[in-house]
């Protein structure tokens, strides 16, 4: 991956950075039969009014569909594309099996256009081939992790992202997550050999507001700037602070260093370690 500096010949190109993927090939249309249509006539919006701020619509897109589970076992497919995908981070992997069936995986960072992959519980530790976490050897990173085996991979499946495999204890498998928590998972999940690509996404730059709108985010206002009935921290004469102890959201609550995970909730005894802050 490469990052691309635009000359300014204008005041959109002027602070635009861009991603550049070297793997990833030029395609005009996804592979049919493996997207489907999505609405989005009302993002953002409730009978006309606006229920979840900084959101609309954006850019007409198709939705395709990633094989999470990697149902397929024991068959090995071949890479036909590394595509871009306009609903996630990450690339996207066109994958054939032997069978002719085709499907759309994570692509991981060295993965590349012609590699094989297969899913299986004996089959090599490669990057792209997906293993139950008792098979795969300590202290590597792996992807797409399942939380409940079959239920299909739920952590790790952001651009640039993996998990490490620290230790194995009897039924579950301490891994450690991109927040730095460090929780228990059943050693029967499965997850995907690799780090995932697009690393440097984190560093690009828009250049200006019509990208961002175009990618369905509509522009944030600062509560400061805002009247005092729209925003705790509005009103006053010119440039005024908070004028409060601490920060508040639109609604009043603290905003931050406040605790949000529901007290009760049933996954906490599988975490080792919380997130540092």
């Amino acid at each position: 991956m490469a990052l691309r500096k635009f000359k300014p010949t204008s005041s959109g190109q002027r602070e635009r950075v861009a991603l550049v993927s070297v793997a990833r090939k030029k395609i005009n249309s996804p592979h049919k039969k493996l997207t489907t249509g999505t609405f989005c006539g009302h993002v953002g919006r409730s009978h006309g009014r606006v229920s979840t701020r900084h959101r609309q619509v954006g850019a007409k897109k198709l939705y395709r569909c990633i094989d999470f589970k990697r149902s397929k076992k024991n068959i090995s497919a071949k890479v036909v594309n590394i595509e871009y995908d306009p609903n996630r981070g990450a690339d996207i992997a066109l994958i054939v099996y032997k069978d002719g069936e085709k499907s759309y995986i994570l692509a991981p960072e060295d993965l590349k256009e012609g590699s094989f992959v297969v899913s299986g519980s004996n089959v090599e530790v490669e990057v792209g081939n997906c293993l139950p976490l008792s098979s795969i050897p300590l202290g590597l990173a792996v992807h797409n992790v399942e939380l409940r085996p079959g239920a299909g991979g739920k952590l790790a499946r952001g651009a640039g992202v993996s998990c490490y495999l620290m230790a194995k204890e009897g039924n579950f498998a301490l891994l450690k997550m991109p927040s730095s928590e460090i929780r228990k998972v059943p050693v029967d999940c499965w997850a995907t050999v690799g780090v995932l690509g697009n690393a440097d996404l984190k560093n690009c730059k828009l250049g200006k507001a019509g990208r961002s709108r175009h990618l369905g985010r509509r522009p944030e206002v600062r509560g400061t700037a805002m009247h005092p009935d729209s925003h705790p921290h509005g009103g006053g004469e010119g440039r005024s602070p908070v004028g409060m102890p601490c920060p508040k959201t639109p609604w009043g609550k603290k905003a931050y260093g406040v605790r949000t995970r529901r007290k009760r909730n049933t996954a906490t005894k599988y975490i080792i370690s919380r997130r540092v802050k």
